[in-house]
């Protein structure tokens, strides 16, 4: 990206300047994001290994699997590096790109949420025409669809914000180059680019939970019309998953963007960002699939072909 700035490089001031906390830190952070790690890159291939998870909902499973594995390896590493070396330097083309691929990640995921409640709309409320409505091209459309808009969704943020000049200060006060924090920095009118993330941003969060709110009112109203005990536990289960992850999701993202970047608190928007740089990707896999009997039918089942391919028995 082209520097029209002074700026070479930012200072990342981190989560906590405190020497004592940053080893227990570095600690807790490395054992969320390894696993973050096994967790969504082992349900990726658990999906892509067993052809009963080959249907729409795993497929959209996997897909959030990718983006979470992704979006966390964009930001935790450089934190890991910061509280054990020390590390806070960041160059403004790494800068440029760690906020490029976590706004568009978290985008995507945005998008996905919405594209799951459609899905248990479609299964739950129309489940004789499922098989025609999810169809193999309607899922892709909809994976492509959030992925495509995303990136440019991304650009968008990353133009208006790299277009404006630093020559104040190159100390970001956060643990990585989130939008609002390096804006915060500039010296030249930043109001147009504050206005044009708080709309985009509020347009992407709002038309996702207006699409997942209307998809779930029509699965409890379907619920409640459930004679049978078994098809309700079910049924239920399946949103009581997917609502859980959406409000912590769209809680955390709703408080941090919201407002213009000058009313921020950054030390609570720090607190804040670890739960859906970090937090988030490590608890979807537990949240979305492992509760889930068929999810853990194949986890068993591969579990069991590895110990025959080692020769083991029990």
């Amino acid at each position: 990206m082209e520097n029209n700035t002074g700026v070479t490089e930012f200072i990342l001031l981190g989560l906590t300047s405190a020497p004592g906390l940053q080893v227990p830190l570095f600690i807790v952070f490395t054992l969320i994001y390894l696993f973050s790690v096994v967790g969504n890159l082992g349900m990726i291939v658990l999906i892509l290994m067993d052809s009963r998870l080959h249907v729409p909902m795993y497929f959209f499973l996997s897909n959030l699997s990718l983006v979470d594995f992704c979006y966390s390896t964009a930001v935790t590493p450089k934190v890991m590096a910061e509280l054990l070396m020390g590390d806070q330097v960041i160059s403004y083309n790494a800068c440029a790109a760690q906020m490029f691929f976590f706004v568009a990640l978290a985008t995507v995921e945005n998008f996905l949420l919405a594209s799951m409640a459609d899905d248990r709309y479609a299964a739950v409320c129309k489940p004789l025409h499922y098989t025609t409505t999810m169809t193999t091209s309607v899922c892709a459309g909809l994976a492509a669809g959030s992925y495509v808009y995303s990136f440019l969704n991304a650009s968008v943020h990353i133009r208006d914000t790299f277009s404006l000049s630093f020559c104040r200060s190159n100390l970001v006060h956060h643990f990585f180059c989130d939008v609002p924090a390096v804006m915060a920095l500039s010296c030249s009118d930043r109001h147009v680019s504050e206005l044009v993330l708080v709309f985009v941003a509020s347009f992407n969060i709002f038309f996702a939970l207006l699409v997942i709110l209307v998809s779930y009112l029509f699965i409890f109203v379907t619920i409640l019309k459930m004679h049978s005990a078994e098809g309700y536990q079910k049924a239920l289960s399946t949103c009581t998953s997917h609502l859980t992850t959406v409000s912590i999701f769209y809680g955390t993202v709703i408080f941090m963007y919201s407002q213009p970047s000058s009313s921020h608190s950054m030390d609570v928007d720090k607190i804040a960002s670890v739960f859906y740089t970090m937090v988030i990707p490590m608890l979807n896999p537990l949240v979305y699939s492992l509760r889930n009997k068929e999810v853990k039918s194949a986890f068993k089942k591969a579990v069991e072909k590895v110990n025959l391919s080692l020769g083991f028995t029990f």
